[in-house]
């Protein structure tokens, strides 16, 4: 039976090729990718009309957070990267190529978990631990948005605080503490869906967002009540934030550190990893 490590003592890359297709979240378009080990250490991605043209994922890449983390390619983006970046580092995955035929990461379920159980069937192999993939702080950070607040502080291990605080009563104040490392991970952040809200929906749609969100693919708020329950964890939106934030600081590598979060967002979390990237 597969098992995950329970630190990040090593690095690992995939055994085999991943192939997943599914819809976009905001393009509602079919986007297909293909995951393979790479020679080099990181996340590198292609598009499939250009192969020869392979891009190395960093923080200045970033060219929009609104509702998704994107990143700008030679011109074309690439949206909603967050969930599978997170799923790769959360599990301690790196020397990556993704190849996309589409300019969006499939939404899948709206949580990583189904990335997950891909990696789990083709299997991990360890490689050498590389300069990155974990990063070592050396100095206390914070940052804030509005009323919004990270903040980060040198530890020997990768801890994450994280705290939302919403007026819709089906989620209202939710804290989440989580000693992570890919064990901790896959059990208690992976599954969690992205989440949204009934009386944002119209909204959202006439900025040409969520196209392709679905009740199959997030979790939909209505006041006091979910409109598709159940929730797969009591607290999954707060466990939501948190693997999104994974996949906003896989882009600098996972920072050996305590990570305090209030109301967290794409935005706040690029702070916090253009910091670090340097």
């Amino acid at each position: 039976m597969f098992s995950w490590p329970s630190n990040y003592d090593s690095c690992y890359t995939l055994s085999g090729v991943i192939t997943k297709e599914g819809v976009g979240l905001h393009s509602g378009e079919k986007t297909r990718i293909k995951i393979s080990p790479f020679e080099k250490e990181g996340f590198y991605v292609s598009f499939s009309d250009k192969p020869d043209d392979i891009f190395q994922l960093n923080q200045n890449l970033i060219g929009s957070t609104m509702l998704c983390t994107a990143v700008k390619l030679a011109g074309r983006n690439l949206y909603t990267i967050e969930h599978l970046l997170s799923s790769l580092a959360g599990c301690g995955l790196s020397y990556i190529h993704i190849e996309v035929d589409g300019k969006e990461i499939p939404l899948l379920d709206g949580s990583a978990i189904q990335w997950v159980k891909a990696f789990e069937e083709v299997g991990i192999k360890r490689v050498p631990k590389p300069k990155n993939f974990i990063r070592e702080v050396n100095k206390s950070m914070i940052f804030n948005k509005d009323s919004s607040v990270i903040a980060l502080t040198p530890s020997n291990k990768i801890t994450i605080i994280s705290t939302i605080n919403f007026s819709y009563k089906a989620i209202g104040n939710q804290t989440y503490v989580i000693d992570l490392n890919p064990k901790s991970f896959v059990e208690n952040i992976a599954p969690a869906r992205t989440f949204g809200f009934k009386d944002q929906f119209q909204e959202l749609s006439e900025l040409g967002l969520i196209k392709g969100g679905s009740l199959e693919n997030a979790l939909v708020c209505d006041g006091d009540k979910w409109v598709n329950p159940p929730l797969r964890f009591s607290n999954e939106p707060i466990r939501h934030k948190i693997l999104d934030l994974i996949g906003d600081l896989a882009l600098v590598g996972l920072p050996k550190a305590q990570i305090l979060v209030y109301k967290g967002s794409h935005s706040l979390n690029a702070l916090l990893a253009s910091s670090l990237k340097n």
